[in-house]
């Protein structure tokens, strides 16, 4: 739920906008700034943003800042309109510094971006099924050339393998040392990168041989999760609802956004995909897929996945907890679409359906 803040003074009354709106409330000879930190807001509202202080002090000048960049200036106490649209979802920091005779003092605070709008809901259609390897703890999964390449996890048994399509049958493999857990991968080139659970190494495999070419540290989010690749740069999860993106040669963070839908942040985004300019994600343990904006972090569509495979098949030792839906390939000349989840028996080919 959007909270509003809705003590607003008379020097603001006569402002007509939708949006926060901040709390006017001032504390004796202290400098504060509104809105109060932690007020929620859709991405696109208008904020009106207003610092406090006393009235002995009389600034040349208040510079207000979102995100350490610079948005507007008043030479007075007023009201400020932040324009949220094209803003990160998430925190956002709101600075204003005044100045006088040559010094300067601050005020922070800071708003939550929420998504403008609730995602749309769409379910799934399946094309086609595929056999897969029930001994797969699927972690990444990638298709290329009539191939999946396939990250599996779990200590003692991770590897990296080389899938036929038709069959599911492994044509070649590369074990990971027993201490290591297999994640996320992405294909860049004639390389494909790998992360690992919690060991914070990184490998480089060469993609025809599959040997290991090379490590790197993953220092990156606080455990390795999913990955996927966009053609220039690499995105990666660690297991919050942030999505860092790292250099594709030196793999070290230039950015994130953080995922949001109109309620809140979405924890759990696991393995990735990007399609035609947008992230695919697992949310762990659910059925669902998530449709991302990779600017911005908006939910833009939630996947409906229950019963891809149906409950009823499932064996009655099944292990529910673990074994959840997770996997997504994308055929970009084919324009198919695959998911699994790990240990499944299944692959499948599958269209999303708008509710």
């Amino acid at each position: 739920m959007t909270i509003h803040k809705l003590l607003i003074s008379s020097s603001i009354l006569a402002v007509l906008f939708s949006g926060c709106r901040p709390d006017e409330k001032k504390d004796g000879g202290s400098i504060s700034i509104s809105p109060e930190a932690g007020t929620t807001c859709k991405a696109g509202d208008k904020v009106a943003v207003q610092v406090h202080y006393p009235q002995n002090l009389k600034p040349d000048s208040v510079v207000y800042l979102v995100d350490s960049v610079r948005f507007g200036s008043k030479k007075d106490s007023t009201a400020l309109l932040l324009n949220t649209a094209g803003l990160p979802l998430g925190p956002r920091l709101i600075i204003a510094k005044i100045y006088q005779a040559g010094k300067s003092q601050e005020a922070t605070s800071n708003i939550v971006l929420l998504a403008p709008k609730a995602p749309d809901e769409y379910t799934y259609k399946v094309d086609k099924v595929f056999p897969h390897d029930t001994s797969s703890y699927t972690e990444g999964l990638e298709y290329n050339a009539g191939y999946l390449y396939e990250s599996a996890g779990n200590y003692n048994s991770s590897s990296l393998r080389k899938v036929d399509l038709s069959t599911g049958k492994v044509v070649q493999m590369t074990k990971l040392a027993p201490k290591y857990f297999g994640e996320g991968i992405a294909l860049v080139g004639n390389k494909i990168i790998q992360l690992t659970y919690r060991e914070k190494v990184g490998f480089v495999y060469d993609k025809n041989s599959l040997k290991l070419v090379n490590t790197f540290t993953d220092s990156v989010g606080v455990e390795g999760w999913g990955m996927c690749f966009d053609g220039n740069k690499l995105y990666t999860d660690d297991k919050t609802n942030r999505i860092w993106f790292l250099d594709k040669d030196d793999y070290r963070a230039r950015g994130y956004i953080d995922v949001y839908d109109d309620k809140g942040p979405i924890n759990g985004i696991n393995e990735l995909e990007y399609i035609d300019g947008k992230l695919y994600s697992n949310v762990y343990t659910t059925d669902t897929i998530l449709v991302i904006n990779p600017k911005s972090g908006e939910v833009l569509q939630r996947v409906d996945m229950k019963n891809l495979w149906p409950l009823a098949d499932r064996p009655k030792d099944f292990d529910y907890a673990n074994n959840v839906l997770n996997g997504i390939a994308w055929d970009e000349k084919g324009k198919r679409l695959f998911v699994t989840g790990k240990k499944w028996p299944h692959l499948y080919q599958v269209e999303f359906v708008k509710k």
